[in-house]
């Protein structure tokens, strides 16, 4: 397969301790955490209500996909997304297993459409009003490389842009002793087939082999996460470095090359709009 291609239009981050792409980029560079950080995300694309109801998993992916299209300046209605995730909510699938075992009579309505892999990305179809294309796509560690695969290959099939989200939580319950996740973390990317001056620009190469193991402050910091594999790439664009390396599978990796200084500058330097 040839090398493919996108423009980085906006991020959106957030894991326990940094709560949005500014605060991870200030981490990678210094070592600070901010201060006071929410022990939660507070997707501003859910009512109050459901804010508040719905399952950290989905705040989080939520809340880095709004994020991300408030950066490119686009309307989340407009893009086309895939939601990559490698256990979906471990600890709805844990108290649905518990309660089918023991009163399969009592399983809650809410818990049950929940517990679904999709969850997160029906949510953001709901909230955004969006009636573009949507892909939910697992692949265990290697979830969020074939989710950006997955994105590419829609851009070059005629896609203008497309929004990749990547989130994970924590296990809980019998589960946690053979899924090896802990914490949220939650990662956004709005990609697009147009070069722009002001947005860096990444290329993708499918080549055998392995990974290397991930040393970034990112990928430090939120490690035990089942989507920390993710994270060599926002830890380059943090830093600026212009190559990041990610598992994409037993024996497989994706060496991504990125250009034009490879940070992404805040929305106001930029000069872009907020959604």
């Amino acid at each position: 397969m040839s090398a493919l291609t996108a423009t980085i239009e906006g991020i959106g981050f957030w894991s326990n301790g940094l709560p949005d792409w500014d605060s991870a980029r200030a981490f990678v560079r210094t070592g600070t955490l901010p201060d006071a950080a929410p022990a939660r995300p507070s997707p501003e694309l859910l009512a109050p209500n459901e804010r508040r109801r719905a399952p950290e998993t989905v705040a989080v992916a939520l809340d880095v996909a709004l994020a991300a299209c408030t950066r490119a300046g686009r309307a989340p209605a407009d893009l086309p997304s895939v939601f990559a995730s490698t256990h979906g909510d471990l600890g709805i699938t844990d108290y649905m297993s518990a309660t089918l075992v023991d009163n399969p009579r009592s399983v809650s309505p809410t818990r049950f459409h929940n517990s679904v892999h999709n969850a997160a990305a029906g949510y953001w179809t709901i909230g955004a009003g969006c009636t573009q294309a949507t892909t939910a796509i697992s692949a265990y560690a290697a979830s969020f490389a074939e989710g950006l695969v997955e994105a590419l290959v829609q851009l070059d099939a005629g896609e203008d842009a497309m929004l990749l989200v990547g989130y994970d939580g924590a296990a809980t319950g019998p589960l946690a002793s053979v899924a090896k996740t802990s914490g949220l973390l939650g990662g956004a990317l709005v990609l697009s087939r147009a070069p722009r001056n002001d947005a860096p620009r990444l290329r993708v190469e499918i080549l055998e082999g392995n990974a290397p193991v991930a040393t970034g402050r990112l990928a430090m910091h939120a490690g035990r996460n089942a989507m920390a594999p993710m994270l060599p790439l926002f830890d380059a664009l943090a830093s600026g470095e212009s190559v990041a390396t990610l598992h994409a599978g037993p024996g497989r990796m994706l060496r991504i090359t990125l250009t034009q200084g490879a940070t992404m500058a805040a929305p106001e330097a930029a000069g872009v709009a907020h959604a």
